[in-house]
C-alpha cells in the first residue's frame, strides 16, 4: 500500500473515531516463513467513500442492515432526508419512535420543535429558507431500544454511512444537534453546554454545535437553554446563507 493511500485511509478511521485498527495474524509454516513480495495483498480493509457517489448509492448499499445489533428491535431504517444538494446539514442522535414507525428523521415532537426552529429563526433573519430545503440525518440510522444512547461500536459501524453521506453532499457547514452528533463529528468529550454555539470542523467543514430538540422539550429547559439555541441557530444561518 502506498503511503498515500495508507494516509486516506487513516483520515477515514480518524473521521469515524476509531482509534485503533488491528491487522489480521497471518498463518504461515513455523519452519522458514516466506518473505511477503514488495507488492503483495495488503489485509482487508473497508474500501473508502468512492468518489462522487450519490445518496441513492449510499442508500443501495446499506440495504437491509444487519451490520450491528440495533437492527433487531427495529421497524424502519431511517437514512436521512431533504434537499440532497443543501449547503446546510443537520446531524442527530438517532431515530426516536415516530421516526422508527415513518422511516423518516425528526417527524415526533422534537423533530416538529426543529422544524418551527429553522423556518421560524430563518424567517426573522430575512432567509428565505424552509426545512425541505436543507438536509437532516443522525449518526445511526436505526432506533436505539428504548432510546438509549448509542453504544461506541454502533456509532463506529453506522458511522462510515454518516461520513459518506456528508462525502457525498458537500455542506458548506454542518450543525451536530446535542452531544452524541457533536462528538462523533468532533472527537470532542466536552458536554455539548460546553461545546455550543462554537465553531468546531468535521474534515474542513465547519460544524456548529447546538442542543438537541428533545433537550429542548423538558420543562426546565424552556428558558435560557431555548434562547441559546435560536442563538445558535441564527450564527449558522448567517454563516451558510449570507
Amino acid at each position: 500500500m502506498d503511503a498515500e493511500l495508507l494516509r486516506r485511509y487513516l483520515e477515514f478511521y480518524r473521521d469515524l473515531g476509531i482509534k485503533t485498527l488491528y491487522r489480521p495474524a497471518l498463518t504461515v509454516p513455523a519452519a522458514s516463513p516466506p518473505e511477503q513480495p514488495v507488492n503483495a495483498p495488503t489485509p482487508d480493509l473497508p474500501a473508502l467513500a468512492p468518489a462522487g457517489e450519490s445518496l441513492f448509492q449510499i442508500l443501495t448499499d446499506l440495504g437491509d442492515c444487519h451490520r450491528c445489533r440495533l437492527h433487531v428491535e427495529r421497524n424502519k431504517i431511517v437514512f436521512g432526508v431533504g434537499n440532497e444538494r443543501s449547503p446546510l446539514v443537520f446531524v442527530g442522535e438517532g431515530p426516536g419512535a415516530d421516526e422508527d414507525a415513518q422511516g423518516i428523521p425528526f417527524v415526533g415532537r422534537a423533530g416538529q420543535l426543529l422544524t418551527q426552529m429553522i423556518e421560524g429563526t430563518a424567517k426573522r433573519e430575512g432567509i428565505a429558507l424552509l426545512r425541505q430545503d436543507i438536509y437532516i440525518c443522525n449518526v445511526v440510522k436505526c432506533r436505539p431500544p428504548g432510546n438509549r444512547t448509542p453504544e461506541p461500536d454502533e456509532m463506529e459501524i453506522c458511522g462510515q454511512f454518516l461520513y459518506r453521506q456528508l462525502v457525498s453532499i458537500r455542506p458548506k457547514a454542518i450543525c451536530a444537534l446535542g452531544g452524541t452528533a457533536a462528538r462523533a463529528l468532533t472527537a470532542h468529550k466536552e458536554g455539548v453546554t460546553k461545546m455550543r454555539g462554537r465553531w468546531f470542523k468535521w474534515r474542513d467543514i465547519p460544524v456548529m454545535v447546538t442542543y438537541h430538540p428533545s433537550y429542548l422539550l423538558r420543562p426546565y429547559n424552556q428558558g435560557v437553554a431555548k434562547r441559546e439555541a435560536w442563538e445558535d441557530l441564527k450564527k449558522v444561518l448567517h454563516f451558510v446563507y449570507d
